[in-house]
């Protein structure tokens, strides 16, 4: 029980430093700021993320947001600047906000925030929330001090929903709110938990998880394309309709997912059954 409390405290600490920054984020006195997208990048730090997969993660959002490709695509939309925040999860009691609301406007900012992102500590946790993951950052939009042309969150994790209500139910909430998820599922080696590996992670993202008008998912099968694939994945979430971007210049564009493309059914309790039938509840 000793891990539970500890992860109700983190939440509990992590939720008090949303509500205490988040309304002097973004707020101007004329009203909220106007960007492009505001963007909460979730990430996945569950036991079954070993030190190098997180390493790997937190590596390929570094270099994705300060690379040319993305603030190329930055300048193509119509304020030129986006509000991001990133935040860790594991179980549906386990949150924290490792770089809170920023806006990126442009290298300086870019670097910036990849800077602290650099600087903050690692950790691991028990379970895998995806569900607490989406519901807590919906509730890191209120009040953010940002009006954006879309609102997405980017669910990126190796394994499925084993803990919290089901995924299925938080995402269609979510996505019936206006918000947009989408998801960088890590396909790079079982997960270190064996009982509740699943073989289709990438389809389980595409039917369990992803939501909402031109969402996707991008598969990482090999290490080598962590940081193409992160990369891509926020230069299609904040490019403008408008600017011309081809993903297969840059990944094989079979490791695109899009949510509109659902063949045969997935068991989308998969996790939580993999986790009962383990260990009997």
């Amino acid at each position: 029980m000793l891990w539970n409390l500890k992860g109700i405290l983190a939440a509990a600490a992590a939720a008090l430093s949303v509500l205490v920054w988040a309304p002097l984020a973004g707020q101007a006195k004329d009203g909220p700021v106007r960007v492009d997208v505001e963007l909460v990048l979730a990430v996945d730090i569950s036991y079954s993320m070993d030190p190098e997969e997180q390493r790997l993660q937190r590596d390929g959002y570094v270099q994705a947001i300060t690379s040319p490709e993305f603030l190329d695509a930055l300048k193509s939309g119509v304020h030129g600047k986006i509000a991001v925040a990133y935040m860790q999860w594991a179980s549906s009691f386990d949150q924290d906000v490792t770089v809170p609301w920023t806006v990126i406007d442009g290298p300086a900012a870019a670097r910036a925030f990849a800077e602290k992102l650099i600087e903050a500590p690692y950790r691991r946790a028990r379970r895998t929330s995806i569900s607490g993951a989406i519901d807590y950052a919906v509730k890191m939009f209120e009040k953010n001090g940002f009006h954006g042309l879309r609102r997405v969150i980017d669910v990126s994790g190796d394994g499925s929903n084993n803990d919290g209500r089901l995924v299925v139910e938080a995402r269609d909430e979510a996505v019936k709110a206006g918000y947009i998820i989408n998801g960088l599922p890590l396909l790079i080696r079982p997960s270190n938990l064996r009982f509740a590996d699943i073989e289709n992670l990438d389809e389980y993202y595409r039917h369990c998880v992803i939501g909402g008008p031109g969402s996707f998912a991008i598969a990482v099968r090999d290490i080598k394309d962590f940081a193409r694939a992160t990369r891509t994945k926020l230069v299609m979430e904040i490019a403008s309709p408008l600017m011309k971007f081809d993903p297969s210049h840059d990944i094989d564009k079979g490791s695109i997912i899009r949510a509109q493309d659902r063949p045969a059914p997935v068991n989308c309790e998969i996790g939580e059954q993999l986790w009962r039938d383990r260990w009997g509840r």
